[in-house]
């Protein structure tokens, strides 16, 4: 199984295909360098192998190479951050509280 995330921006968001077919993305919209991240979907054929964790670890580690920051609106990538701390710096110091982190 050969997984890819890229970011599709015509559609503002970053999709994980599963050998060459679409299996999920992540939503966001930009406000400059900010990634407002409101909705995470995995379809449900694809569900259950972690892919929701892939999508969402390789998007974060996308938008940090940018540059950018995150608010997690989605509770699926809040979760993702709060189970990896390294990831926490992507979200404003004075956001964190909004979303448990």
């Amino acid at each position: 199984m050969t997984t890819t995330v890229q970011d599709a921006p015509e559609r503002s968001r970053f999709e994980i295909e599963v050998d060459g077919e679409l299996a999920g993305y992540v939503e966001y919209s930009t406000h400059g360098d900010e990634y407002e991240v409101p909705h995470t979907r995995i379809y449900s054929h694809y569900e259950g192998n972690g892919l929701g964790h892939e999508l969402v670890r390789r998007a974060l580690a996308q938008i940090a190479e940018r540059g950018g920051t995150v608010l997690p609106y989605c509770r699926f990538v809040a979760r993702v951050i709060r189970e990896s701390p390294e990831l926490t710096d992507l979200v404003r110091e004075e956001e964190r509280p909004t979303f448990g982190l």
